[in-house]
């Protein structure tokens, strides 16, 4: 047995891997961000029969078609980007809004009966009910019987609240003015769901009231917004007295679009005296 080759061997390894240490594992530069990529953009099918007509169709929505597969397996970039996409959606889902970012937008916050984001999510009945500290609250600081009663809510997306507020809001109200509509005073409901806008109605008097709250969150968009508007909203109404306004976001409806639509929808709803299934548009 030749134990000096041997030695030379083991020799050998060890400064192929000390060599190997001393290498730079991760060169220079940023790595890309997946979440930045436009997948109604993206076509990642190999040599496909009709390119032109798969992209076209694409256009239409965002949705994941041609991402084209590596063997059995989903390709490097489309299997990243889902991930980061539900990563997203559980974010939305489960973190609150910045109390500072509401501050910031001139609202008051009050809560529904839920205490804790795993009763939001579990108790959907207490989310429709707000607690009795936040009846007191919205009986002092709102306006009582105005044409138009905004408020927010999280919702299933904080998300959503942040990403589009800050354009929507100003614009209904600007809508509202335009037409000389009285707005009460809006505000914040945190853990609402969208019956606690019938609570809501019969507390302020407010011939129409409108909520603005972040949607359940998807592997699309995790920030898209709905409004949810009715006329002399009561406990216990059928849901199809309620009008929507659905898809808020800056890949669907643009949020400061989406605000002038909303309030185009509000006068047509005081003009009518009906919303939902009873409101033809």
């Amino acid at each position: 047995m030749n134990l000096d080759k041997g030695s030379q061997t083991a020799d050998t390894a060890l400064e192929s891997c000390q060599s190997c240490a001393k290498e730079p594992v991760i060169e220079e530069g940023c790595i890309p961000d997946v979440t930045e990529v436009d997948i109604r953009k993206q076509y990642l099918v190999e040599n496909p029969v009709n390119k032109e007509a798969f992209y076209d169709l694409k256009q239409y929505a965002p949705c994941r078609l041609g991402i084209g597969k590596a063997g059995a397996r989903y390709k490097t970039d489309p299997s990243l980007q889902f991930r980061a996409a539900h990563s997203a959606a559980q974010d939305a889902v489960f973190s609150d809004v910045d109390q500072k970012f509401i501050d910031d937008m001139g609202l008051f916050s009050v809560q529904t009966q839920c205490g804790d984001k795993d009763t939001y999510l579990t108790r959907p009945d207490l989310g429709r009910k707000l607690s009795d500290e936040a009846v007191k609250t919205v009986k002092e600081k709102c306006q009582m019987h105005p044409q138009v009663q905004v408020y927010v809510s999280d919702g299933l997306s904080s998300a959503a609240v942040a990403a589009n507020i800050g354009d929507v809001l100003p614009a209904i109200e600007q809508g509202l003015k335009s037409y000389g509509i009285q707005m009460g005073t809006p505000f914040f409901v945190k853990y609402g769901r969208v019956g606690a806008m019938d609570e809501i109605s019969e507390i302020t008097g407010a011939d129409v009231t409108c909520v603005l709250i972040g949607e359940r969150p998807g592997l699309i968009t995790a920030e898209s917004m709905s409004a949810y508007i009715a006329y002399k909203a009561t406990v216990g109404m059928p849901e199809a007295r309620r009008t929507v306004v659905s898809n808020i976001h800056k890949a669907g409806t643009i949020p400061a679009e989406a605000g002038a639509h909303i309030a185009d929808v509000i006068k047509k709803i005081l003009d009518n005296k009906a919303s939902g299934t009873d409101l033809k548009l």
